[in-house]
């Protein structure tokens, strides 16, 4: 039943009549003795009303008494007869409340009443909003490459807020897609970091959480890469800095279902809400679909690639005053997938009691499971000239790959299962004072310790002194570890507006390791922004980072186990993987040209000691890094972007080459020719991608939005059969464009709803992304191929 603030009034004081006028009637007589009322009114937060107007209000409905409340709230109602009263406080800006005493001979009742603010929810509203600015002052920007994605960008996508994190990522400047989700920006090898308004989260085994990371929870998106300050380590390709949802103080949510070709069905939720200073949001999804992995052929028939993947989010916040609030995070993420076959491989082993002829990779039944939580507790203050967040967070995260115990020995010689887990803590604190009007200093500390356990039990057959295998019955392996790691990091940086159009931010970090090897570094870092004029900005910047191995992926082999079986590696070297060291230089110029359109150009360069790589190197979808001794990125990028009142656009061009030399960790999962080759030589990383383009369009007229976007690449890197060059080959260019509608539409009765129709890879051009050759490249995969979506959503309120 919804009633509107003076019916409900009404209904209150008719209640209280009945109510009084029921007492009355029993009997209660009303002697001549003269009593007092005494109170407090107060509002939600319960802080006092001060002026609130108090009435005590007879069967009548006259007033028999009233005062005013002072600045304690208090109030003092005397020369009450002995009887039933409702006591009504109103005040300026709320709502009137009301409460029923029972005034007995010769003593003083007292009533507390607690008002409802009209205007709360704009202040609660105007003191988030505030926290969130202080929080967002924590991380600056200054003299970065920045690049704004918020909610209307995301809808703006084909497939709208079932847009997957990667994808999204996708649209910026110098990302380029691969396999199994991953993201690679500026030639790097994933090393992006996740934070969750400000907090940065430990990675998780399968590889970061760009799908773990729901898409529908953000309100908006920073993706900063470059020279960063001193604010942003450890990983440092990228920043994905994601402000949640908060609720926004309004009832309500999303109910949607979204689906389609491929077995596809999403059904998602969303619920928010707020009373006084909490407020809450929830999200939750449900997915399945046949394409959990890239499929290794170019078929639109793909066997054996079934995946359910259940994500949930929940943001918890309270205004413990106008300058304080605590909030909590808890995120889930839980999937499995079906390892996709590829038809024809033969039979290269013989199995004791099974018939290798009869052998058929097209039924192999591989799979594998992931799961990630984890959970955010932060305290965040403003005052006048300081700002700070403090915060503890934990992560627990494990893959499991299940082979085929029978397929996987005919075919590969090998049937490992394999499990990965991790339980990560942490805290991180980060400060901010204003100083001057010229100076800002930052400064905080991380720390983060975690337990990695790798467990691998492999059956695999005896091989001679040739290799060939000499027993066709299994025997089992088992190589289980597990090792303890910390990180700690420290950083103190001066943002300094030297004048006007000037500023530049100054700082070092420290950051030290202790894991499979105990290193540390202190990082110096300059940022500088010029604004030449008010349409053109000028950053530069140089870095010097240190990037410790993902300690959760490190999977140390005891290879002398292996020794005389079909897994013995060629090499019998297996030197610890070590943190890179760079030197990392970045300059670019932004313009706008005209209101809404804004072009920019930047550039690169990169030199690094220990650079980090990762390689698929087993069964299991997980990747393992490696060092080359030293390296080199560097590249160019140009972005256009254009938002007007129903037309908005975007379009990136990037150019990039990344080389590495000489394999200094990891030795026993390469071939000795390939060591021997790149220990001379530099070569191509496997994920170098010479150009990548990303585009996009949306025309919104009335309540109807038509978007296309796609991806355009120049090819990761391949094995070259000719020469026979580690990387010296190119995957063929390709190119992605996807096309979206999404219509706002009204059901009398119903109220409004949200529809959407995607079409991706419409022009079904097929298009490969690996074909299992290169260093560190485990199987061939394909792109998807033409399918059709559709999705309905609606918006409700309580």
């Amino acid at each position: 039943m919804n009633l509107n603030f003076n019916a409900k009034r009404m209904l209150g004081w008719a209640l209280t009549a009945f109510f009084i006028s029921i007492n009355t009637a029993s009997g209660q007589a009303a002697p001549d003795t003269v009593s007092q009322v005494n109170g407090t009114v107060q509002d939600a937060l319960a802080r006092p009303i001060a002026g609130a107007n108090v009435r005590a209000l007879g069967s009548d409905g006259a007033a028999k008494a009233q005062a005013a409340t002072d600045p304690n709230g208090r109030f003092e109602l005397s020369g009450l007869k002995d009887g039933i009263y409702a006591i009504t406080a109103s005040a300026t800006g709320f709502d009137t409340g009301s409460s029923v005493v029972n005034v007995h001979a010769g003593q003083t009742a007292s009533v507390s009443l607690t008002l409802t603010a009209q205007k709360v929810l704009e202040a609660a509203v105007v003191t988030a909003r505030r926290l969130d600015v202080a929080r967002n002052g924590l991380s600056p920007t200054t003299g970065t490459s920045l690049y704004h994605i918020d909610a209307t960008a995301v809808q703006s996508q084909s497939q709208g807020a079932e847009t997957p994190m990667n994808k999204v990522l996708l649209a910026a400047p110098g990302a380029a897609q691969d396999s199994y989700g991953q993201v690679h920006v500026r030639g790097e090898h994933a090393d992006l970091q996740y934070r969750i308004n400000g907090i940065l989260l430990p990675e998780g085994i399968s590889g970061g959480f760009a799908q773990d990371v729901d898409t529908r929870f953000a309100e908006k998106i920073d993706f900063l890469t470059g020279a960063l300050p001193a604010q942003y380590g450890l990983r440092t390709a990228g920043v994905v800095d994601i402000e949640t949802k908060s609720g926004a103080f309004e009832n309500g949510g999303r109910i949607g279902i979204y689906g389609g070709e491929n077995d596809w069905l999403e059904p998602s939720l969303e619920l928010q809400g707020h009373k006084g200073g909490f407020n809450y949001y929830l999200s939750g999804s449900y997915l399945q679909n046949n394409l959990g992995v890239e499929a290794p052929t170019s078929s639109d028939k793909i066997l054996h690639d079934h995946t359910q993947q259940q994500k949930g989010f929940s943001y918890l916040s309270y205004l413990l005053n106008s300058t304080t609030r605590v909030s909590a995070m808890l995120g889930t993420s839980v999937g499995s997938f079906e390892i996709p076959d590829n038809p024809g491989q033969p039979a290269a082993f013989a199995l004791t009691g099974v018939d290798s002829s009869a052998f058929s990779s097209s039924t192999l039944n591989e799979k594998q499971d992931e799961v990630n939580h984890y959970g955010i507790l932060s305290l965040q203050g403003s005052a006048e000239a300081l700002d700070y967040q403090v915060g503890a967070f934990v992560r627990y995260s494990r893959t499991k790959f299940t082979p085929d115990s029978v397929g996987d020995l005919l075919s590969n010689g090998v049937a490992s299962q394999v499990l990965r887990s991790d339980n990560a803590a942490g805290a991180q604190a980060d400060a901010s004072w204003k100083a001057s009007a010229a100076h800002t200093v930052r400064a905080g500390a991380y720390f983060s310790g975690e337990l990695a356990v790798n467990n691998n039990t492999s059956a695999v057959f005896s091989v001679d002194s040739t290799g060939s295998q000499s027993d066709s019955t299994p025997v089992t392996v088992v190589d289980n570890n597990r090792r303890p790691s910390y990180l700690y990091s420290a950083y103190l940086q001066d943002e300094w507006k030297i004048f006007d159009p000037l500023a530049i931010n100054f700082g070092a970090r420290f950051d030290a390791v202790d894991a499979y090897v105990q290193e540390w570094q202190i990082s110096p870092r300059v940022n500088l922004l010029w604004r030449i004029d008010s349409s053109t900005s000028l950053h530069a910047g140089y870095a010097r980072y240190f990037t410790p191995p993902p300690t959760e992926l490190v999977a140390p082999q005891d290879i002398a186990k292996f020794q005389g079986t079909t897994q013995a590696p060629g090499v019998n070297v297996a030197s610890n993987v070590r943190s890179e060291r760079d030197n990392y230089y970045d300059v670019g110029i932004t313009r706008e040209i005209c209101k809404g359109f804004q072009l920019g150009l930047d550039g690169y360069y990169k030199d690094a000691q220990h650079l980090l790589d990762e390689g698929q190197f087993g069964a299991a979808l997980v990747f393992t890094p490696f060092n080359y001794a030293t390296g080199t990125v560097y590249g160019l990028e140009l972005n256009a972007s254009y938002r007007g009142k129903h037309l908005a656009g975007y379009a990136n061009a990037a150019y990039s080459q990344a080389q590495g030399k000489q394999i200094e960790s990891g030795e026993f999962n390469f071939a000795q020719d390939e060591l021997d080759y790149i220990a001379k030589h530099s070569i191509f990383l496997d994920h170098d991608q010479r150009v990548s383009l990303s585009y996009g369009l949306a025309y919104t007229v009335a309540q109807t939005t038509l978007s296309a976007d796609g991806i355009f690449g120049s090819g990761l890197r391949k094995g070259d059969p000719v020469t026979n060059i580690p990387n010296g080959g190119k995957m063929p260019v390709y190119n992605q464009l996807n096309f979206g509608v999404g219509q706002h539409f009204r059901v009398p009765s119903l109220g409004g709803f949200d529809a959407r129709l995607s079409a991706l890879n419409v022009l079904d051009i097929p298009y490969q992304i690996r074909d299992g050759s290169g260093v560190g490249v485990g199987a061939p995969q394909w792109g998807p191929r033409r399918a059709f979506y559709a999705g309905l959503s609606k918006p409700f309120s309580y």
